[in-house]
């Protein structure tokens, strides 16, 4: 019987009936050891549904993929109808086929289909208990299946401890402990001979934990302690009072991950211990008679191995080495025979070494990390050490743990490697700590200093180091960019694959650095020279990203586009979920920048919760800025202030204009939408001083400070920011650039020549494909004409610019030019809204792959969703743009305006 918990049976019984409905969901069931979360979840509802159980072991930690095989062990012969890129991840991730190095989150989205696909037969329920011991692959993998349940009949239920398994993103049930008379029954029924004194102090010192109340009695009268200590010490009493053998199985036991009756009796027997023991420790129930064999409570475990000798847990993790001989258990032998050495080791060194490269090659980074750190504490030679934590630290940067990377980073430089490509390795990673954390001069130095050091040896990572080092200084300061200029010139190496993008890294920096244009003979405004760049560069880590930001910085949003999109179809095609959410932030900035909103919402949208699903929350921040550009150019004020807000919320101290200029961007030109020149001005204006002017967000919002500057009657404040964005014109040598300075030209200038720059402005416009610039070139010169009275002119202009603001969405910005026409004596009805605006973001994506052609199957590899939650989002949609099957989609009309 399960006492109190009919709130915490109510919770977990709604998720349940949600799963039998057809809907999906995830909830963690969090408490202190012994509070009740096994018990919980044993006693829920399961009528009806499908369970898979596993439960993480804190001796598997280090194991990737562990818990992840125990789980989904019963069902691994459904893997053939899974995404091939998936179950070939999932294969490998498992030890079941050769591993292709896969991304860490695609083995999660393998999971997701994998459940979905057994979901076809049936609700099902997937139950991890002990989820703070799960190995960090399985974990995530887990995690990200979890966060991206939809329309699957798919439940996940996690129990776990109040200080472990961080999971973002998923419900949470705290379980507290009994009330007072929940606590009496529970004590009544399992003692009900205690005196009343030695009930009282049972009650006083449970505090309501389940467990205790069930322990304790037999300690009641020991001395005092708190809670875990009483239980530990409550078990090890009754540990103590066996048999010599029997101890001696339970300790063997402690020290097993697998829970195979053959290794532990193989283990066990090695010191005298067998089947009659085991069956002495069922009986006196401590382990259960179930087979994997597995303790009764986690407690049990911990208090049996801290309790067993140091000297004797060496020989008992000998013992367990000799009996995992097979090849599956590689892993658990290496670590095994690590936990029995004492001193250095080459052998058992080079053993978990082995056993880390293949953690790596599955996508286990953190458990290659714990691999390779213990690696080198086993090394005798100082060289073998500190190349050993150099791979450690770099596999704890690719399992995105920054501080433990740069610790392992930092204990290997004390060794001083006289490998200078070993220290710049270091030096690498420790800058990219340091680059996420904001210390951008530290990250910056470090970059530089590691490229002296290979300079001479290896020229390619020297270019590779200033590469970033210049990326780095850009964020940094204008000192830090003008010295990384100066060592990028002379480093390049012909042929070398990242030489174009050095050479397009200076040109862009040239303005801002204040230095002479590069003279490498490269046109890089010609069409096509950026994407290029990217092509030359190949698979070099991060080159394409830094293409499509460059095209944002040297106003080639056309280039942005096509780079950030083959990096968005190469990271589906391969299966890079992780990579997503970066190409997905530039590609929404390009369709943003390109005045394409519902292409930037879509984009982002999906970007920011894959970032959601992947805990990336660098860009769970960064793609902020494309949504509040778009909620700010359709005139969302809520959707743009609710973002903003947040942003310099976030910002600790410095300066926000710096560190978060789009937000200053985003502002200025929601104001400027709805004709508040005052409060646009306001918010433009610090983008025009300091170090944040050299900012794409503060160059690209000159012509808005123009605007905002001339309606409020300031001009003079927008006058040196021009001068800046004329000479930005001249660099980048875009046509489109080129309109909007002869736009702002006609604001400043005086009325007698203003009509020439509007009709020149407008005439640059023609044929770009920019319909947000032109139709704000054509709303101010109909503005222009009208105060002129020369209203018939001005009626063309106008309507024009109404049908561009309504093709983007421009709500605000076509509202103003309604007005404007009505005032010309034009009245011009609401035009309604395409097929595209009836849906939401998700159902716009999926289909307009449809629409293509694809099948749901197709689609949900590409959007890492599974077959059936595409097919829940085409069931949403038919009705919504009144067709009844995906043969008529492609007649609606629904690509991109």
């Amino acid at each position: 019987m399960l006492y109190g918990r009919e709130a915490e049976l109510a919770a977990v019984g709604a998720l349940l009936a949600t799963v039998r409905r057809g809907g999906s969901g995830a909830l963690v069931v969090r408490g202190e050891p012994g509070i009740g979360k096994t018990a919980l979840l044993a006693h829920a509802d399961l009528a009806g549904l499908r369970v898979l159980r596993a439960a993480g072991v804190e001796s598997e930690a280090e194991l990737p993929f562990a818990g992840l095989h125990l789980l989904l062990r019963p069902v691994l012969d459904r893997l053939d109808a899974v995404p091939a890129v998936q179950a070939e991840a999932l294969r490998g991730a498992l030890g079941l086929a050769a591993a292709g190095a896969p991304d860490r989150f695609l083995v999660g989205l393998a999971v997701l289909s994998l459940l979905s696909e057994v979901a076809d037969d049936g609700p099902l329920l997937a139950v991890v208990d002990d989820a703070q011991w799960l190995d960090r692959a399985s974990g995530d993998a887990l995690l990200f299946a979890a966060r991206r349940l939809d329309a699957e009949p798919v439940g996940v239920l996690f129990a776990a401890r109040t200080d472990g398994f961080p999971a973002p993103g998923v419900p949470e049930l705290a379980l507290a402990g009994l009330d007072p008379s929940a606590a009496a029954a529970l004590l009544a029924a399992h003692a009900a001979d205690l005196d009343a004194g030695a009930r009282y102090r049972v009650l006083a010192e449970a505090v309501g934990n389940p467990l205790a109340l069930i322990e304790l009695p037999a300690a009641a009268a020991s001395g005092a302690g708190v809670l875990p200590d009483r239980l530990r010490e409550a078990f090890q009493a009754r540990v103590r009072t066996l048999p010599e053998g029997v101890r001696t199985l339970l300790e063997v036991a402690a020290a097993d991950d697998t829970g195979e009756v053959g290794v532990l009796l193989r283990a066990a027997g090695k010191l005298g211990a067998g089947r009659a023991e085991l069956d002495d420790a069922v009986r006196a129930g401590l382990l259960t008679g179930q087979r994997p064999v597995a303790f009764r409570h986690p407690l049990v475990r911990a208090a049996v191995w801290q309790d067993t000798p140091p000297g004797r847990r060496l020989a008992v993790h000998e013992v367990l080495a000799a009996a995992l001989d097979g090849p599956a258990d590689a892993d658990r032998r290496a670590w095994h025979l690590a936990s029995a050495t004492t001193g250095t080791d080459e052998r058992v060194a080079a053993e978990l070494e082995r056993t880390a490269a293949w953690a790596g090659e599955r996508a286990g980074h953190a458990a290659a990390a714990a691999a390779y750190e213990r690696a080198a504490g086993l090394s005798a030679a100082p060289a073998a050490r500190l190349r050993r934590l150099t791979l450690a630290a770099e596999a704890a940067a690719e399992a995105g743990d920054l501080d433990r990377s740069d610790t392992l980073a930092v204990a290997a430089e004390r060794g001083d490697p006289d490998d200078p490509v070993l220290a710049a390795r270091l030096t690498a990673v420790r800058a990219a700590a340091d680059f996420w954390r904001g210390a951008l001069p530290s990250a910056h130095a470090r970059l530089l200093s590691g490229a002296a050091r290979v300079a001479g040896t290896d020229r390619h990572l020297a270019l590779r180091l200033l590469v970033d080092a210049l990326h780095v200084g850009w964020y940094a300061g204008e000192r830090e960019l003008v010295e990384s200029v100066a060592r990028l010139r002379p480093a390049r190496v012909p042929d070398d694959p990242l030489t174009p993008l050095a050479g397009l890294l200076i040109h862009a920096a040239a303005p801002v650095a204040g230095v002479a244009e590069d003279a490498d003979g490269t046109d890089w405004a010609a069409p096509g020279a950026l994407v290029g760049a990217a092509r030359a560069a190949g698979d070099e880590p991060g080159a394409a990203i830094l293409v499509a930001g460059l095209g944002l910085i040297l106003g080639q949003e056309a280039a942005t586009i096509e780079v950030a999109g083959e990096e968005v179809a190469r990271a589906r095609r391969r299966g890079r979920v992780g990579r997503l959410p970066q190409a997905l932030f530039y590609l929404a900035c390009g369709w943003q920048f390109a005045g394409r909103p519902a292409e930037a919402a879509a984009t982002a949208e999906e970007g920011l919760a894959i970032a959601r699903d992947t805990d990336q929350r660098q860009w769970v921040d960064r793609l902020g800025e494309p949504q509040a550009y778009r909620a700010a150019m359709v005139g969302d004020e809520d959707g743009c202030r609710r973002v903003t807000d947040g942003a310099l919320a976030a910002v600790a101290g410095g300066d926000p204009a710096w560190q978060v200029p789009w937000v200053y961007a985003a502002r200025g030109l929601l104001e400027l939408g709805h004709g508040r020149a005052e409060p646009a001005l306001e918010w433009l204006a610090p983008l025009a001083q300091g170090r944040a002017r050299f900012h794409v967000p503060a160059t690209r919002s000159t012509p808005d400070l123009v605007e905002a500057a001339v309606r409020a009657g300031r001009p003079e404040l927008a006058v040196d920011a021009f001068t800046q964005f004329r000479r930005w014109a001249g660099h980048v040598r875009q046509p489109w650039v080129d309109a909007v300075v002869r736009r702002c030209r006609a604001l400043l200038e005086p009325d007698g020549t203003a009509e020439e720059s509007y009709r020149a402005a407008l005439a640059a416009h023609r044929g770009l494909n920019r319909a947000f610039d032109e139709a704000r070139t054509a709303l101010l010169y109909g503005e222009w004409l009208r105060r002129a009275r020369r209203p018939a002119e001005a009626r063309g202009h106008l309507s024009a610019a109404l049908d561009g603001f309504e093709r983007c969405g421009a709500a605000p910005w076509a509202a103003r030019a309604r007005t404007e026409l009505g005032a010309t004596g034009t009245a011009t009805p609401r035009r309604p809204d395409g097929p595209a605006a009836l849906l939401t973001p998700q159902e716009l994506r999926i289909v307009r792959l449809a629409a293509a052609g694809l099948s749901n199957k197709d689609i949900a590899t590409q959007l890492f969703l599974s077959a059936r939650t595409v097919g829940y989002h085409l069931y949403k949609a038919y009705p919504k743009l009144g067709v009844v099957s995906r043969g008529e989609l492609a007649g609606l009309g629904l690509d991109a305006p």
